[in-house]
This record gives C-alpha cells, structure tokens and sequence, in this order.
C-alpha cells in the first residue's frame, strides 16, 4: 500500500473511543466506526492489516518495544500515541492496551481502548519521544 505524503498537519477529535482488537501478530480482527472514521480507513482496509497501519514515523521504536514487551507479559500498557491517517495527517490518543484471555488463562490477542490525548499529554510525550528518536538516529 502506499501511503500519501504525510503534512505536518493535525486531525483533531474532540470525542468518542477507538476500539480496535488484534490477534498476537498484531493483525487487527476488530475495528470500531471510530477507528474508520478517526484513521480514515475503512473496516475492510482495517480488518486482516497489521495494526502498524496507523503507525506515525516520529513514533520511537523503544516506544512500541515497551508496548510489546508488557501485553506479551501478560500486562496492560497505558501510554500517549501519535498515529497517522491514511490521508497523511495525524492524531494523537491515549491508548490503553489489554491482553485478551481464552478461558484456560491464554492470551490469544489484544485489546485497545483510545480517547483524544489532552494537550498537555501531548506536549509532554512529543518532548519524551523526540528525545528517544534522536537516540535512536545517533
């Protein structure tokens, strides 16, 4: 797929939850009409695609080791994400990822709840992530 050049320009949504779940690959299985209206994609462009469709380049890959290592622990992860839209512009949410257990105790994917991310858990993780993206390019 190719993606159109991001612009340096943010799409802004005020209210509502993206609810989005994958299985332990990461392949979204479920997408919410938030998630479609939010990313710009629809449900069939979302569902059988790696969760990394939405995936921002300022994102730190440190940030989404951390991510990956805590849910394959069987933990919940919290944490502010700046996301890109299928058009090019982004968003950023606050992202609340649980694992998603068989009846035998197995996790067998994951489950994500996001809301809008407050200006001021932006500015704080825009300062943090562009500190780890330098570290990263050293």
């Amino acid at each position: 797929m190719v993606r159109p050049t991001p612009i340096d320009e943010e799409y802004r949504f005020e209210q509502g939850l993206i609810i989005s779940s994958t299985d332990l690959r990461g392949i979204i299985t479920y997408a919410n009409r938030k998630f479609c209206e939010i990313s710009g994609y629809s449900k069939d462009e979302l569902k059988g695609s790696n969760h990394n469709i939405v995936r921002h380049p300022d994102m730190p890959k440190a940030a989404f080791q951390d991510l990956w290592d805590t849910i394959r622990s069987g933990k919940e992860w919290t944490g502010i994400v700046k996301n890109l839209r299928k058009d090019g512009r982004y968003y950023w949410v606050y992202s609340h990822i649980t694992p998603i257990k068989n009846n035998d105790g197995e996790t067998i994917g994951y489950s994500a709840a996001r809301r809008p991310a407050s200006e001021t858990e932006i500015a704080e993780s825009s300062a943090l992530y562009k500190e780890m993206l330098e570290k990263e390019n050293d």
